[in-house]
């Protein structure tokens, strides 16, 4: 690092403390402090018992990533709150008589459940323990405490992988016939100790540390530089989280839940976070530290006698045997839920029968809990609903509108373990993260089993459609994470053993091995053999409710891309506002009219063509019927024929046989057709509009289809039908001004014929830069634009996105782009585009319609660019128009924000 320190870094603030009678932040902070560190400032200013401690902030995780060194007058700032902590509890750091020893943890803007970094018991050293072990008058403890210290800071920030210690544990209580690590004396520690330095020495070639100071500041740089780990990558990249952001370090007072049978350590949450239902949901564990509650090594105690109930558990409750500890515990619940307003996710210690809070945050949920907490808050007062509105993930929408089991349905169920994270999942068992990737990957949908998850089982667990562990409670890392990814999860199956080496999973006499089929019911915890038949999911109650405050606050209406009755019906029950894209060639490629289809291709004139084409057009004409039927009055808007001609051709030689005698034609005409229709480029080449204008009669027969099928369902069922007749990748003003005169021309046949009036519109899709550019232009013939950001981002980028997954896994990785724009709406670039457009084409007609029809459609934050823009619309897959509704009215409560 310079050693010249600019001046606005010797005078920043990169310290904060909290705690002890102090506060220098607070919630509003969360950008600098991280959610932790602002979260702790907070409690501690409401008057909660926080151990005191101090953050450092965000910035500086910036400063060690990036530029390898510590900013400005860091170390004294350190110092300084270092010695308030000492002062607040009569205790000084390396002291060997009384020592002040501490706990050194992350802390992001938002919660990252166990993707980056802890060390626990900082300070201790061959003397500290013996002054810990004389001031506590338990040696036990102490040496407890310095074991853990060695592993956590052994693994963490010297490198030498956890398996190591856990072996030489492992094989001590072996020795010593004990079963679990409480029954250890003190000498035993001491022993294990011993093995422990010697371990470190020999993977890292030097002693375990000593200097409590060196020991703090290696920490403190192992925390951020954990920030860029793989787990913490790969978690970022699911949930789209800036890599600019960095984190937090929490520098906090120990206090000790493995003091004796007067301690405990829990994780709770004000409501069931699976459920939503307003009951206590938590775990604890007597005379242990929060890792082992989390990391499922022991068995955790429910909270409440109500949750003991629940989960069949004979441990005691908390209710039970620490009364006065649960009777305060509650008051600190209602107190967290009054000042945040929203369900808390908890962690504390139980010191020598003493409370203390060590952290609270928006707790994770699942999509059915995140509806009812949301829906319960507003009938309580807490929030009103608009807050309820923005309170939900829309993507996480996706977790209810997808099937459930059957339950009706035969299953044979071999095992239950915890119901961790609701929905049902069925795939091939596997029994290693990379595996689940790989076979994911194939194509095959798979189920993860594993004795308990860790933060480099990560990728793994996206890849899977459900998550098994034999270990761990509702508070392990499998359950926590799964509810955050949507994916079902049954964690602590005790009764299931796997061994890793064979690929085996066995269960009293039930043996499964890897690439069997498995079942798992998220919502009751029980494991079944084979593939279980689902149902669809009933969108009712709280999912209602919401989704007409929803729609109550959006201002963009919500459309669906369908063209088979099966998506209209079902889109329509999603509560579509109409059609955005019918894609015609769709209807094409039926079994039932695929040999016209070629039969016209394969014509030699325009008389041919007609021919095959008559025979086409009643089928057309049925389609738009049922679809108008289905839409009921909702505005319809109609691709016409897009794709170039070849795709409808067969290429093998079998088949190539079956058309061409089908056709009435030669094998050898059928190839020399395909080959006169084969571009190097179909994208860029005849198709689209380009074929509209070279055989004006295929647009002409969907044209006549749409109006005849508009008139005939208007006519029979009085309901008013509006069409809306897209012209595919016009490039030319000129390319539209002619089809819109042969559309015009048939509508008015049509009409005239059936003697009905229908309102329709004639527009295009803006799919190429120069027509967003020449919008202006456009727009003099166009009705409407349909942003077609699919082909828009192509054509812009240069890219094909059907090859582009192969390196842009890279490019997002060396920060070149910062998500795959094929899944969210490129705004600088391809945004500009979409807003040039829509400027250009309202300048020439105010009332031009506009939306937006490409997979970005269903994407929230596309939706936010779409609103903020002004476009009239948005189109999108039938099963993302809930998560576009709710995106939409959180876009639109964003929106009236800003303007304020």
């Amino acid at each position: 690092m310079s050693a010249v320190i600019s001046e606005r870094q010797a005078m920043a603030k990169w310290v904060y403390s909290f705690g002890g009678g102090t506060s220098d932040g607070g919630a509003e902070m969360r950008n600098l402090l991280g959610g932790k560190g602002a979260n702790l400032a907070e409690m501690a200013s409401i008057g909660l018992p926080v151990p005191p401690g101090f953050t450092i902030t965000t910035e500086v995780c910036t400063e060690v990533t990036q530029k390898g060194g510590h900013p400005g007058d860091l170390a004294g700032q350190v110092k300084a709150a270092l010695a308030q902590v000492e002062q607040a509890l009569g205790m000084s750091f390396g002291d060997t008589a009384n020592p002040l020893l501490v706990s050194v943890r992350s802390g992001a803007r938002v919660s990252m459940p166990g993707m980056m970094d802890t060390v626990l018991n900082l300070g201790l050293n061959d003397e500290t323990v013996e002054g810990l072990a004389r001031r506590s008058g338990d040696p036990r403890f102490a040496y407890d405490s310095y074991r853990r210290f060695i592993q956590m800071f052994g693994d963490v920030v010297l490198g030498v992988e956890h398996h190591h210690f856990e072996e030489i544990l492992e094989l001590a209580k072996e020795d010593l016939d004990k079963s679990l690590d409480t029954e250890l004396t003190a000498e035993e520690w001491r022993q294990v100790i011993g093995q422990y330095k010697a371990k470190v020495e020999e993977e890292t070639g030097a002693p375990f540390p000593q200097d409590p100071e060196a020991q703090l500041w290696a920490a403190i740089d192992a925390v951020f530089k954990s920030w860029t780990n793989q787990r913490a990558v790969s978690y970022r990249r699911l949930y789209n989280i800036p890599e600019e952001w960095g984190t937090a370090v929490n520098v906090q007072a120990m206090v000790f839940g493995n003091m004796g049978d007067d301690c405990a350590t829990g994780v709770a949450f004000t409501r069931d976070p699976s459920t939503g239902e307003n009951q206590f949901y938590g775990e604890y564990l007597v005379n242990a530290q929060g890792e082992d509650v989390v990391a499922g090594i022991r068995t955790p105690q429910n909270i409440t006698i109500a949750g003991k109930q629940k989960n069949q558990s004979d441990l005691p409750a908390m209710e039970e045997t620490m009364p006065e500890i649960f009777r305060q515990l509650v008051e600190v619940r209602e107190t967290l839920e009054q000042h945040y307003r929203d369900m808390q996710d908890i962690e504390f210690t139980v010191q020598s029968g003493t409370l203390y809070m060590l952290q609270t945050r928006n707790g994770k949920r699942t999509a059915k809990a995140a509806l009812k907490i949301a829906c319960d808050m507003v009938e309580e007062g807490l929030i009103d609903e608009a807050e309820a509105v923005s309170r939900v993930e829309p993507g996480s929408l996706d977790q209810l509108l997808h099937p459930t089991l059957d339950p009706k349905a035969q299953r044979k169920v071999i095992a239950r373990g915890l119901p961790a994270s609701p929905g049902a999942a069925s795939g091939m068992v596997v029994f290693d993260a990379d595996e689940a990737e790989r076979q994911r990957d194939a194509g095959n949908k798979v189920l993860l089993c594993r004795v308990e998850t860790s933060p480099e089982d990560i990728h793994g667990m996206h890849a899977a459609q459900g998550i098994l562990t034999t270990r761990g409670g509702m508070t392990s890392h499998a359950a926590v994470v799964a509810r955050g990814m949507g994916r079902p999860c049954v964690s602590g199956a005790g009764e299931l053993r796997i061994d890793y080496k064979s690929g085996v999973m066995r269960v009293r006499d039930v043996e499964v091995r890897a690439g069997d089929l498995l079942t798992i019911d998220g919502g009751t915890g029980e494991i079944m053999l084979g593939e279980v038949p689902t149902i669809q999911p009933e969108l009712s109650g709280d999912f209602a409710k919401l989704m007409g405050w929803a729609d109550k606050h959006r201002r963009l209406k919500v459309r669906t891309n369908a063209e088979t009755p099966a998506d209209c019906r079902t889109a329509v029950k999603f509560g579509c506002e109409g059609i955005g894209l019918c894609r015609t060639e769709h209807m094409f490629f039926d079994a039932g009219r695929i040999v016209a289809v070629r039969e016209m291709i394969l014509a030699e004139d325009e008389a041919g063509r007609r021919k095959a084409l008559d025979k086409i057009l009643p089928m057309q004409r049925d389609d738009f019927v049922e679809i108008f039927q289905i839409m009921r009055g909702l505005p319809v808007t109609i691709r016409l024929l897009d794709p170039p001609l070849h795709e409808f051709l067969p290429h093998g030689e079998e088949e190539m046989a079956e058309v061409a005698e089908a056709a009435g034609a030669s094998v050898d005409k059928l190839r020399a057709r395909l080959l006169r229709l084969s571009e190097t480029n179909p994208m860029l080449g005849h198709r689209g509009c380009r074929l509209g204008i070279t055989y004006p009669e295929i647009y002409e027969m969907q044209a006549r289809a749409i109006f005849e099928a508009a008139c005939k369902v208007q006519k029979e069922t009085g309901e008013t039908v509006e069409p809306e007749v897209m012209i595919p990748l016009v490039a030319m003003p000129r390319e539209l001004e002619i089809l819109k005169e042969l559309v015009d021309r048939t509508a008015k046949e049509a009409m005239a014929a059936a003697g009905v009036e229908v309102a329709y519109l004639v527009g295009t899709m803006i799919e190429l830069p120069r027509a967003a550019l020449l919008a202006g232009k456009i727009a003099e013939a166009a009705e409407f634009f349909s942003f077609g950001t699919n082909d828009l981002t192509q054509t812009t980028y240069g890219l094909s996105r059907d090859d582009a997954g192969n390196f842009l896994p890279a490019y997002e990785a060396r920060g070149i782009v910062k998500q795959d724009p094929f899944i969210s709406l490129d705004q600088e670039g391809v945004g500009e585009l979409v807003g040039i457009a829509a400027e250009r084409g309202r300048k020439t007609r105010p009332g031009l319609k506009l939306g937006i029809c490409g997979e970005h459609g269903g994407d929230p934050a596309s939706i936010r660019f779409c609103e903020s823009v002004g476009l009239d619309y948005v189109s999108c897959s039938p099963f993302r128009v809930p998560i576009a509704r709710l995106a939409a009215a959180q876009a639109a409560l964003a929106e009236r924000l800003r303007d304020v």
